[in-house]
């Protein structure tokens, strides 16, 4: 993809048991680079690093994965900002189908800052009435059967059934997990698809918007930051 657009990119690997603050050197010196517009802290982290001080050592206008306290903030008060790939990617792909959200009743299962949470900003901004559910969810089948709009993003294999969805609704697949099988959803696609209006698939759905939405972030990251060179920030 980086070829197709003209990207260039560095991969750095560092061991297991690198420390925290060799590694918060290496991202203060890569928030310094002017040719450096993006930059992605794979996520999870070894345990003994602290994985907010290391995602907020980045700097929000560099910060492409859009997890740090200021662009999170920004999303939450519906303020333009860098936002994490997977979620805008839905929102993207909802509205090329056309799909509206608006005044629909949409139901998130899984609060991951990665995709959850900051999809709950992105539906509510868009007027919609969310609910979020997670592991501590009592009756989580109550919630999905009313949806209008069900995501699923908790790296459980064919959680979603038949019997967990009313007729029409329109669900977004984010998990991807290694079966058996082959690689499966969160959702029992052949299940639900003659119950469904829509459905991504695994693979070969949200994946790749996500993929196209971290080049959108990359670029939009290098227009931000120009601007506030210029003084327009």
């Amino acid at each position: 993809m980086t070829d197709m657009l003209g990207y260039n990119f560095q991969h750095l690997s560092y061991p297991e048991n690198i420390g925290e603050e060799a590694l918060l050197y290496v991202i203060n010196d890569l928030n310094r680079r002017e040719n450096m517009d993006g930059i992605i802290v794979q996520m999870p982290i070894a345990a003994h690093l602290n994985a907010r001080r290391i995602q907020n050592a980045i700097d929000p206008l560099k910060d492409v994965d859009g997890l740090t306290d200021i662009n999170m903030g920004k999303l939450c008060h519906n303020v333009d900002s860098l936002v994490s790939c997977t979620p805008q990617g839905i929102m993207d792909l909802l509205d090329s189908y056309e799909i509206v959200v608006s005044g629909k009743k949409v139901t998130i299962v899984g609060r991951s800052d990665l995709v959850g949470k900051p999809l709950q900003s992105l539906m509510t901004n868009k007027d919609a009435t969310v609910t979020l559910c997670h592991s501590k969810t009592k009756d989580l089948k109550m919630y999905t059967s009313l949806s209008d709009i069900l995501v699923v993003a908790v790296g459980k294999p064919k959680l979603i059934k038949e019997d967990f969805i009313k007729n029409g609704t329109v669900i977004i697949d984010v998990g991807i997990n290694r079966t058996d099988e082959g690689l499966v959803g969160d959702v029992d696609f052949n299940s639900v698809k003659d119950k469904v209006s829509f459905i991504t698939p695994v693979p070969g759905g949200v994946g790749q918007m996500t993929v196209a939405e971290l080049g959108k972030n990359t670029y939009k990251a290098y227009l931000l930051r120009k601007e506030k060179q210029n003084g327009f920030l």
